[in-house]
């Protein structure tokens, strides 16, 4: 079951005529402390949809720069239960924007699937992205997101065939996640024309609103993305702003939010401008 948060943002954004920013930040880096200021300033900052990282060691699918922050974030102790109490805490102030927990899936098995679900709903959350979960290895889960109705948010890639794009569309909802370049998170950069035709067959397979991420870093790459599909993703770019505030003792909230407000004001202004020829 598709959860009402996320149907509504899109259904809304739909109207509007525009695309979503979705902003991806890790729990608990660089603590957890700064990690609430960051999560509840989001919103306002132009963020239409919020990915929340629970920290795990060997994070296949990260680049080095969520590697970092998923190390800061265990050496400072974080586990999943205090990132679900930054949920709890978001939720205190927000009930509209939705939310999606991004992790791996040692730790889901560990908790427990049906625990997992229950803990997760009762926090907040509208959907799951488990990066090493394949659609083969996902009935548990799946089931058990179902029964709380919360999405399950399955990975579609470049090295997808008709076929598979089926098979992975067959238990995802809320959105299909596009990964836009072969390879781990920040690395590599997404190029809009090559992706637009994969959106294009992602949506026909999924019937959802189809969201790119890994590899959009400045507010130009998010405009182009914008234009072609559902939603753009940031996620290493304000992870890097939070390590390099952090380094230099600077304002880490203020700095991530600033780079935020202008990613989202590219996503919200994308299909008002005309494309570069």
């Amino acid at each position: 079951m598709t959860t009402a948060r996320i149907d509504a943002r899109f259904a809304e954004l739909k109207q509007q005529g525009r695309a979503a920013f979705v902003a991806y930040v890790m729990g608990g880096d660089p603590d957890l402390a700064a990690s609430l200021e960051i999560l509840k300033g989001l919103p306002a900052a132009g963020a239409d949809v919020i990915e929340l990282g629970f920290p795990f060691s060997d994070p296949i699918g990260e680049g080095p720069t969520i590697q970092r922050a998923a190390q800061r974030a265990l050496a400072n102790g974080t586990r999943l239960d205090d990132v679900l109490g930054l949920a709890r805490a978001f939720r205190q102030d927000d009930q509209t924007t939705p939310l999606v927990l991004m992790g791996y899936l040692n730790v889901v098995v560990n908790r427990g699937e049906q625990a997992f679900a229950r803990d997760i709903a009762a926090v907040g959350i509208d959907g799951v992205i488990i990066v090493d979960c394949p659609p083969e290895e996902s009935s548990a889960l799946a089931d058990a997101l179902d029964k709380v109705q919360i999405s399950l948010l399955h990975l579609f890639t470049p090295t997808s065939d008709d076929a598979r794009l089926k098979t992975i569309a067959e238990r995802t909802t809320g959105f299909a996640y596009y990964v836009s370049v072969a390879g781990v998170t920040g690395v590599k950069e997404a190029d809009a024309a090559v992706v637009a035709p994969a959106v294009a067959r992602v949506r026909q397979a999924s019937g959802l609103p189809v969201a790119v991420g890994f590899g959009i870093k400045t507010p130009e790459r998010a405009a182009a993305i914008a234009r072609i599909a559902d939603a753009a993703v940031v996620g290493s770019a304000l992870v890097e702003e939070i390590a390099e505030a952090a380094a230099r003792n600077e304002d880490v909230t203020a700095r991530v939010l600033s780079k935020v407000r202008a990613l989202a004001e590219a996503v919200r202004g994308a299909r008002l401008a005309q494309p570069a020829a």
